[in-house]
């Protein structure tokens, strides 16, 4: 990767949510700072470029599609335009799985049995048209007819179906 990846699930500071409201209004994403805040939060990982500046967020945040009834991260993630192009979607992607994966294990009942993902990017869409695609997997379209995937976590066990 061009940049370092810096896990920061459930550890997010003032100051790394500063950076990132500031990071996505300069992107002109998520300008509305109280959004923005609100999905700071939800901050998995972060990517750093060589001067330190956030240039990349992975964000997660568990929901329960109403067709799997299971309890699974609905995953976004954001790249500054100087970091795309580069081949590293499907890389900081599996990051986010790594720690998201640990911390779900760490817990007595996980909160979550994997990574949800609305391909909501049509470069990202017409690229990625397998059913079954480095570890993600297609399970239909959500109610905005954008292509739906999920990345299950090692040794996930079904919960009861959630009402």
């Amino acid at each position: 990767m061009s940049f370092e990846v810096v896990p920061v699930w459930k550890q997010v500071t003032p100051a790394l949510e500063a950076e990132l409201v500031a990071f996505w209004a300069r992107n002109h994403v998520l300008e509305d700072a109280a959004r923005a805040r609100e999905r700071a939060a939800q901050a998995a990982c972060v990517g750093r470029d060589g001067d330190g500046a956030v240039c990349a967020v992975g964000t997660a945040v568990v929901k329960v599609l109403p067709r799997l009834r299971q309890p699974a991260y609905y995953y976004r993630q954001f790249f500054d335009a100087s970091q795309r192009g580069q081949r590293q979607t499907v890389p900081f992607a599996h990051r986010v799985r790594e720690v998201l994966q640990a911390y779900n294990a760490s817990l007595a009942r996980p909160e979550s049995l994997g990574m949800l993902v609305e391909l909501e990017s049509k470069l990202l869409a017409s690229r990625y048209t397998r059913a079954s695609e480095a570890g993600f997997h297609f399970i239909g379209y959500s109610p905005r007819n954008l292509p739906l995937f999920v990345s299950w976590f090692e040794g996930a066990t079904l919960l009861p179906p959630a009402p």
